[in-house]
């Protein structure tokens, strides 16, 4: 998979795109991560990418030109199969969207700033629009590290043991029951004992009974 992210900042994903998972992914060959500063593609002699917005109010608005030649560059060299605009009241970001977005070849995700992007961008050229809270954020580029991780652990190949991502909350619609390792015994507070049974049957029995548990009390609206 080749994942290019449009933005302002393309110095806040150095650490992210080249740390833990995501690093692993591209060492393996199972993801490419391009980013491309969007000030690149402006005309101004200042590299100026934003203005007043029409009809007044506060806050400047990303110009629609300078993101418009940038996709149309991109796609002038290969096929993508999604343009995504990290937006507030996009679609929210969950597991099931993380697994489609897995399954692309290429895309773009685009990252907006100030009060957003002029609405002909949206129209033009984004075919999806996530969010991945009901919050604002100075920017997409958090937003859009969050999406790449999310979809770069459950491409196959990317983890060591693939069952990992597998077992994740919300894969199955439910969260994950509790996990423990050494010492078994840690102060008093013992692990549970079905646990070290060795009896797998028992042991996915209490799972599921432990992830039905902490899915109601914490997030019933899963159930």
């Amino acid at each position: 998979m080749r994942i290019d992210v449009l933005t302002l900042f393309p110095e806040m994903f150095e650490g992210v795109f080249s740390q833990s998972i995501l690093k692993r992914a591209q060492n393996k060959g199972h993801l490419e991560l391009f980013t491309h500063n969007i000030r690149d593609y402006s005309k101004d002699k200042h590299h100026r990418v934003d203005d007043y917005p029409f009809g007044g109010g506060p806050g400047m608005v990303m110009m629609v030109e300078p993101i418009a030649d940038c996709i149309n560059d991109l796609k002038s060299q290969r096929h993508y199969d999604a343009v995504i605009f990290t937006a507030p009241d996009g679609q929210t970001f969950n597991q099931s969207k993380a697994n489609q977005l897995s399954l692309y070849q290429n895309m773009i995700i685009l990252c907006g700033h100030y009060k957003g992007v002029d609405e002909r961008v949206r129209e033009l050229f984004v075919t999806e629009e996530i969010s991945i809270g009901d919050y604002v954020l100075s920017g997409g580029e958090i937003a859009a590290m969050a999406i790449v991780d999310a979809v770069a652990r459950v491409i196959p190949g990317v983890l060591n043991d693939e069952t990992s991502a597998l077992s994740d909350s919300f894969q199955d619609g439910l969260l994950s029951a509790p996990v423990y390792t050494r010492p078994a015994n840690y102060q008093g507070h013992c692990v549970p004992d079905v646990l070290l049974s060795g009896n797998e049957r028992l042991i996915n029995d209490w799972k599921l009974e432990k992830q039905l548990e902490r899915t109601k009390a914490r997030r019933p609206d899963l159930l």
